[in-house]
């Protein structure tokens, strides 16, 4: 591929290092011609006419259309809803997500969160702050019920390492199909049920309208006063006035969010003071080398971009997601 028929790729990303040495790696800097932007800057009149592909966490609205040879968007993160959400997303668009690049971080964190939860670990550090020896009971996981709202690839992947502890998974998933170490794979329309067998309900499902308010309080009615919610998916999810009464009133034991309709989660908030609640600060996905994982992905899509073929991980547009 001569230079001046090159597919014209912008990475609009603060951290393009990763990216281009993926493209390097992959035999690609020869078929391809790629502009790197920082995201504080806006790509020029130029670069807008040119590019083709474009990797970016977020665009602005009124950019999209200001591109007229723009095919293929690859956005950073697996949630689309920023995305989504634009009024002039093209319709001939193709947009794919970053979905799968979380799995060694996100399962882990979630993991993490259940030992939180579970063990006084937390409690026990406050307590050596003013020398108090006290002595607790921790609760075990072994023989506790996961219910787990979206089995997708990180909730299989929780499910894997909740049943090497002894727990018990069952979950939702939009097509139930048998899915390794879930124990009852149930649709959507089964949610009350994973919510009252569960001792710990824990939250991947995307933001879509059909998810906005999920779980409110009719669904928290459905959980034992013992459990505990987790929500590592999205904010939208949870009715933020319906949680913060559940956990009051001990209808449910708790509650650890790590996502929020409105991040970073505003000082005055009342989730920072509401009692039975923990706010993690978005914690789940990150990772040291999370570039590396995002660029494994784009690189493989970047390849069947200039040769026609089908891209993967393609966000379907009626699910949103």
């Amino acid at each position: 591929m001569s230079p001046t028929n090159r597919a014209h790729v912008l990475l609009w990303t603060d951290a393009p290092k990763a990216y281009l040495d993926a493209i390097q790696a992959a035999g690609l800097a020869d078929r391809v011609a790629v502009d790197t932007l920082p995201r504080k800057e806006k790509p020029s009149a130029e670069q807008l006419a040119r590019t083709e592909a474009m990797m970016a966490g977020a665009v602005p609205a009124g950019m999209l259309p200001a591109m007229p040879r723009l095919r293929w968007a690859q956005a950073m993160s697996a949630g689309v809803d920023n995305w989504l959400a634009l009024p002039d997303l093209p319709p001939g668009l193709t947009l794919t997500c970053a979905r799968g690049t979380h799995t060694e971080s996100m399962p882990e964190n979630i993991i993490g969160a259940l030992f939180h939860v579970a063990k006084p670990y937390a409690q026990a550090a406050e307590n050596q702050k003013q020398s108090r020896w006290v002595h607790t009971v921790a609760q075990p996981l072994t023989g506790k019920t996961l219910g787990i709202l979206g089995l997708g690839v990180i909730g299989q992947e929780v499910a894997r390492i909740a049943v090497a502890l002894g727990m018990h998974v069952i979950g939702t998933k939009r097509r139930p199909t048998r899915v390794p170490n879930v124990a009852e794979v149930l649709p959507p329309e089964a949610t009350d049920e994973v919510l009252s067998q569960s001792d710990f309900v824990l939250l991947l499902l995307p933001a879509t309208p059909e998810t906005e308010n999920f779980i409110d309080a009719k669904r928290l009615a459905k959980m034992k006063p013992s459990a505990w919610l987790l929500n590592f998916g999205r904010g939208q999810i949870v009715n933020d006035a319906d949680l913060m009464a559940a956990t009051k009133e001990k209808r449910i034991a708790g509650a650890l969010l790590d996502v929020f309709r409105q991040e970073p989660l505003p000082t005055d908030h009342p989730f920072w003071t509401a009692e039975g609640i923990v706010v993690l600060p978005h914690i789940g996905g990150p990772h040291p080398q999370r570039d590396r994982f995002v660029a494994r992905l784009f690189v493989d899509n970047l390849k069947r971009f200039v040769e026609g073929e089908p891209l993967k991980e393609v966000v379907d547009r009626t699910a949103g997601y």
